[in-house]
């Protein structure tokens, strides 16, 4: 018989998780707003997390590099992150991310919603899982096809050219590409390129939260040798073009997406941890009880 965690016991503080990326460091429409610090066992998120109704519905916004942008995306305390939410209540997160676009047809503006990741980082945190208890959860398909087909279609209804599916290739950064890295991603065949959401993918299926990425195209990375290589200042011009874009995405997707989940999310942890429960050590245990309080 399945126990129940004492976390889980927790009230539900936000159905929604809301990642702010480059330029989304705070959501206006937020109404009932308060701000809240939240530990966890793996140090510190990127801030305090905003609580608030957004068209009626209780979220959780987080800007992932910090006010004020502060953190790289090397130093993000990404499972800090997730654990915050997962502490809050969360079961869905929409993840906006600035990205360079691999492929002509995504023009700078545009939306993507990819489906796929492939992760070049280097020595990150991407697991809540070792110090004695191993799980294995599947990841072919990274993101919530639930929650993807709303997040798009949220974006078609404000007027937004949407590219369904596609993938994201997560680098370390915090550069921009050399002109030989772009040329080769390119010949793989992926749609964008960012530094963040491989690792955020990977974390929100451990906590068994719906995940999306909702990437604004900013640039052309640099291969497109009819354009100028990327540099910040074009970078953030666009993006400041797309930020308004993407609150009204949010705004609009959050009606759509419903409290009880029919999709494998919310159970992405069942029969993926190996160890012997009974040697599962009590400090690890603890630490872990919001994730596996409801198997072991």
């Amino acid at each position: 018989m399945q126990r129940k965690s004492k976390a889980a016991e927790t009230a539900q503080k936000a159905q929604i998780g809301i990642i702010g990326g480059s330029g989304l460091y705070a959501m206006e429409g937020l109404s009932e707003i308060k701000s809240v610090s939240v530990a966890t066992p793996f140090g510190k998120p990127s801030g305090k997390i905003v609580i608030g109704k957004l068209n009626g519905v209780s979220v959780a916004f987080l800007p992932r590099h910090g006010v004020g942008h502060t953190i790289t995306p090397s130093e993000i305390n990404f499972r800090a992150n997730i654990y915050a939410f997962k502490k809050l209540g969360v079961t869905a997160i929409l993840s906006v991310s600035a990205v360079g676009s691999m492929k002509k047809e995504i023009a700078p503006g545009h939306i993507v919603v990819p489906n796929q990741f492939y992760d070049l980082t280097k020595g990150r945190k991407s697991s809540f899982f070792g110090n004695g208890v191993v799980a294995h959860v599947s990841l072919a398909d990274p993101t919530c096809p639930e929650l993807s087909e709303t997040i798009s279609s949220a974006a078609e209804s404000v007027g937004a050219t949407v590219h369904r599916g596609g993938v994201y290739l997560c680098m370390e950064g915090p550069q921009f590409s050399t002109r030989a890295e772009s040329e080769v991603h390119r010949k793989w065949g992926v749609s964008v390129i960012g530094m963040t959401n491989a690792t955020e993918a990977k974390l929100a299926r451990e906590a068994e939260i719906c995940y999306v990425t909702v990437a604004l195209s900013t640039d052309y990375d640099c291969w497109h040798v009819s354009e100028e290589p990327v540099t910040t200042e074009m970078v953030i011009q666009v993006l400041l073009a797309n930020v308004a874009l993407s609150k009204k995405i949010i705004a609009a997707a959050v009606r759509k997406i419903a409290p009880d989940r029919t999709c494998r999310c919310g159970a992405a942890l069942k029969n993926a941890v190996v160890t012997d429960r009974r040697l599962i050590p009590a400090k690890t245990r603890k630490d872990l009880d919001i994730f596996l309080g409801k198997y072991c």
